[in-house]
């Protein structure tokens, strides 16, 4: 209770403190040698299109403002705080590098660019990338030059792009129901790492509960000569001559502490590229010894029944929008979550901040990983959508926090399961994800209209009273071919049956409640209307719980939600983070017993 006090003490000062976010942005695969390139940049709207054409990367304009990376300028913290629609924007700044570098190849990193990204090195083109949920890198050594260099940027997103990924950001003028603000541009951070003449290009870790930790490095190309080296707990475990582009070392514990929500155990790990003596690139990183597994009747999480008690987190901020304010504003919400008595977290519409999935390996919190849809199918959102839905996996694949993947929600990017194309994609979506991680499972369409491959039935269901639920699910079977309960939309595609895996409610409650002294828009909503009086809304939020509890439901279920947003005040807290409940009354709720 003592860390809540200090919590609520400070949750004012979370947003004042967001400034540069000086931390490392990626601990899973952290350098020495690194510079933040967060702050301030020069900016620019460019609502016409013209810079292209008027060089704007060579210099060809002075830009009039300034931001504040890594917010999007429709952000307050931006320093900007414009929503209006800008499809292309401009960034630019100076950059010295240490005197240390020299010698050394420099990488450039953007942590996410929203849509598509050009990037310029002292006028020379260094790069684009399309996706505005995933990382991307480019080496820039060739485009250097002594003293200060100048590194610009363009951006392109197009706000009314309805076959675009984009979650919640919404594609009219202002925000409305379950649609937000829209996050354009840089909004992850952006910085820069030193290395040698090879590389680490990335390390896939597979770490079970049996005790052996497999690694798997890329180097950036080829070459003979090279040794690899791994560190684990401070011990050499391994090291190997380079063959072949992908290297694999293991390490053994026969006596593994394993990773949990209770008992979040990590063990720090060191990679080292060397050329004879020579340390090419050194990387930190950590794993997790955990598995997670489907039994016969529920999730298993080290081959035991794990019942998810999770809440529904949109990671939007009033200040940042998609972007945390700060290292300790993430570390916040982790806390409260777990003070609320939820084990884990449904990351809604949104590849997170690799901070906060950091923190949920530390601190012991369950994710899942939920990719941004479109809101309408062609071939055009299928090709952008895989491309950046394998990047997304490929990112958090090494989280232990990270438990299952859900690549498509209540059928947005395929709102006509009529047509044959849509189906396939779908049914592709869960096949590939199973390809690229063999270790999760994995929800083809979260809500309803799941085909019948899929890891778990998920459903939705916003039921006013636990009463209502209770009635509903009361006779749900687990007999492949059972018939289950509408909500909206069918649970099944026409012509899928039900494949008999667990249930999970993945979405429930909604409660709106407004406290007192607080005013409600005109726009402000809930999914069974607002409530003003407090013992009415806790009375129907405690027998939701009772009745999600009890439910033959055995994945779990998912509350919606931890906090207002915008218009949408079905909160466990408000959108600056004041719980709107005692949290102990909230905990006693989310732990009602099983049946």
């Amino acid at each position: 209770m003592r860390h809540l006090v200090m919590a609520l003490a400070s949750v004012a000062a979370l947003w004042g403190q967001a400034a540069s976010r000086a931390e490392f942005p990626q601990p899973q695969f952290e350098r020495e040698q690194w510079m933040t390139l967060n702050g301030a940049w020069e900016f620019e709207f460019d609502d016409a299109g013209a810079g292209l054409n008027e060089r704007w990367q060579a210099g060809g304009r002075a830009f009039t403002k300034k931001i504040m990376v890594p917010y999007a300028f429709e952000s307050k913290l931006s320093g900007i705080g414009d929503t209006g629609f800008h499809p292309w924007v401009w960034y630019r700044r100076a950059v010295t590098l240490p005197a240390a570098w020299s010698g050394k190849r420099v990488l450039l990193r953007f942590g996410a660019v929203d849509y598509r990204a050009m990037v310029w090195v002292n006028g020379e083109l260094a790069g684009g990338h399309e996706g505005g949920n995933v990382p991307f890198r480019f080496d820039i050594t060739a485009h250097l030059k002594p003293g200060a260099n100048t590194i610009t940027v363009r951006a392109e997103d197009i706000p009314t792009d309805e076959y675009q990924p984009r979650g919640k950001q919404y594609w009219q003028p202002k925000s409305r129901g379950i649609f937000y603000t829209r996050t354009s541009g840089i909004w992850q951070p952006v910085w820069l790492e030193a290395v040698g003449g090879n590389y680490l290009d990335s390390v896939r870790i597979t770490a079970g509960m049996e005790g052996t930790a497999r690694f798997e490095a890329r180097l950036a190309r080829q070459e003979s000569g090279l040794e690899l080296r791994a560190v684990v707990e401070d011990a050499a475990v391994s090291m190997t001559t380079l063959a072949e582009p992908v290297q694999v070392l293991s390490y053994t514990d026969a006596t593994p502490r394993l990773w949990s929500p209770d008992t979040p155990n990590l063990y720090n790990v060191t990679f080292e590229l060397r050329r004879g003596g020579q340390v090419l690139d050194r990387v930190k990183s950590y794993f997790g010894f955990r598995t997670v597994a489907m039994g016969s009747d529920t999730l298993l999480l080290n081959r035991r029944p794990l019942f998810l008690r999770t809440v529904l987190d949109q990671g939007y901020w009033p200040d940042g929008i998609l972007t945390p304010p700060s290292d300790e504003a993430i570390q916040y919400d982790i806390r409260m979550m777990k003070e609320m008595g939820f084990n884990g977290a449904r990351k809604h519409q949104k590849i997170e901040d690799p901070r906060f999935l950091y923190w949920a390996d530390k601190m012991g919190l369950l994710v899942t990983g939920e990719m941004a849809n479109a809101v309408k199918y062609d071939e055009t959102y299928a090709a952008r959508f895989t491309r950046e839905w394998i990047e997304a996996v490929e990112r958090d694949y090494n989280h232990p926090s990270l438990i299952l993947w859900i690549p498509v929600n209540e059928s947005w990017g395929v709102p006509d399961l009529a047509d044959t194309r849509q189906q396939q994609h779908l049914k592709s979506l869960y096949a590939l994800t199973k390809s690229l991680d063999a270790t999760r499972p994995v929800v083809d369409n979260d809500g309803w209209e799941h085909t019948d491959h899929t890891d778990l039935t998920s459903l939705h269901d916003y039921a006013g009273t636990g009463t209502r639920l209770r009635e509903k699910y009361a006779r749900l079977s687990r007999k492949p071919g059972s018939p289950i309960p509408d909500n909206g939309r069918p649970a099944m595609i026409p012509g899928f049956a039900y494949n008999g895996t667990p249930y999970w409610m993945s979405e429930f409650g909604g409660v709106a409640y407004l406290p007192k002294g607080l005013e409600a828009s005109a726009e402000a909503w809930g999914y069974s209307g607002v409530e003003r009086d407090e013992a009415l809304a806790q009375a129907r939020i405690a027998g939701l719980f009772e009745a999600a509890s009890k439910l033959p439901f055995n994945a779990g279920y998912c509350y919606t939600q931890l906090t207002d947003v915008e218009q949408e005040i079905n909160g466990l807290m408000t959108y600056d983070r004041k719980p709107k409940f005692d949290v102990k009354k909230i905990k006693e709720w989310n732990s009602y017993p099983r049946w």
